[in-house]
């Protein structure tokens, strides 16, 4: 019987002494039993292959492959054992249970602060945990260990397709790889899908509102309608604070009790809608059109415009008995033939402004501005006492 010892290809540590019997494919199972590897080939300490079982020699000295190409023990013994300022010897890491060979120069030279050069700096200063195969154990990840070991050897970052960048950036952080973090995060960056602010279309709002029980409030805070129709469409009680309703077709429209604070109205078209309730503080209305709009809730919930950016709207027959317009700006606006009964204008700018057959019965006008306003045809009389003093 023979004996021989086995070693893993380029080790001469922790051998492994075996009868040598039967095949070559016997050994080699034998081996990979042993070595904990799956073994292909076998080599002879001058690196030759040897392929017939004949060919071993008692007490010979073997060294196991997985087809890798052969390893001198001597050769490898010595760069380990070279000067350690010079950072030029090889070492294998064992990575999640993946190997990568790379040299000490390259762990430590590009970041030397970072977790791995303070590891592999000097020999055996961290005490770094060891595999069967002499390969330092670190248990990270290694598909994005892999990006972070390139970057040190070449300077680029360079990650293939399907790998997350962001697992990459907390490698690095992990490592503490500085100057590649400030990359990922460029990366991350640019790789963000662009925010979409399109507009939404009338199609897309109907499938809202369809699939919306009626007892619900639909929240459209902030949302952009920019130039959408939504003419005809039922809009009880829907929240459209913020909203972005510019150049809107809103003709016809049910908007009572609908939310509509600090909106942006402007230029849209809401002729003929309904506006029972509504809530259009501190709203931009600039330049809208809202004629025979009804304002007037018989259950006595009056709408609130109060602050609202009326300027140079048309609202002519528009019935709004009871409206709160306090403080609001109506210069140049168009109020032919409105129902102001009752309503509050206290504070409102209605400088040019068209009241041309307007009821004001009732309506409180103090600290108003109605410098240049058209109060012809009145239905009732403006009492002194309703406006300026």
């Amino acid at each position: 019987m023979r004996r021989v010892t086995l070693f893993l290809n380029g080790s001469p540590k922790n051998g492994k002494v075996v009868a040598v019997y039967g095949t070559l494919s016997d050994l080699l199972s034998v081996a990979s039993n042993k070595l904990g590897i799956k073994a292909t080939s076998v080599y002879n300490g001058k690196g030759g292959l040897i392929d017939d079982i004949a060919l071993i020699r008692d007490d010979d000295v073997l060294f196991v492959c997985e087809g890798e190409p052969f390893i001198d023990p001597q050769t490898d013994l010595k760069l380990s054992e070279g000067p350690t300022g010079a950072h030029t010897d090889w070492l294998t890491l064992n990575v999640g249970g993946r190997y990568f060979t790379t040299t000490r120069s390259t762990l430590v030279n590009k970041e030397p602060d970072s977790m791995l050069a303070h590891m592999f700096k000097d020999k055996g200063a961290w005490g770094n945990k060891q595999d069967h195969r002499g390969a330092f154990l670190i248990d990270r990840s290694p598909e994005y260990f892999e990006p972070i070991l390139n970057y040190l050897r070449h300077g680029q970052l360079i990650v293939n397709d399907g790998i997350n960048l962001l697992g990459v950036l907390e490698e690095a952080r992990f490592f503490g790889i500085d100057s590649l973090i400030e990359h990922l995060e460029v990366a991350i960056k640019n790789s963000q899908p662009p925010e979409d602010h399109s507009p939404i279309s009338r199609k897309e709002f109907v499938r809202f509102l369809l699939a919306t029980p009626t007892k619900s409030e639909l929240r459209c805070q902030g949302l952009n309608f920019s130039g959408a129709d939504l003419s005809r469409l039922d809009l009880r009680y829907i929240n459209f604070k913020m909203a972005n309703l510019s150049r809107c077709n809103l003709a016809h429209a049910n908007l009572c009790c609908a939310n509509l604070e600090r909106a942006d109205l402007s230029g849209s078209v809401l002729d003929c809608a309904n506006l029972q309730g509504v809530k259009m503080l501190c709203s931009n209305a600039e330049g809208a059109s809202l004629k025979l709009c009804n304002f007037e809730d018989p259950s006595g919930l009056k709408a609130n415009l109060e602050g609202a950016n009326l300027k140079g709207v048309d609202m002519e027959g528009s019935q709004m008995t009871g409206i709160n317009l306090r403080v609001a700006t109506l210069k140049n606006a168009k109020l032919k033939n409105c129902n102001l009964r009752g309503a509050t204008l206290a504070g409102t700018d209605l400088e040019n402004c068209d009241l041309s057959g307007c009821d004001l019965q009732e309506a409180n006008l103090r600290g108003s501005n109605v410098k240049g306003a058209i109060f012809e045809e009145m239905l009732t009389p403006l009492h002194m006492s309703q406006s300026v003093r």
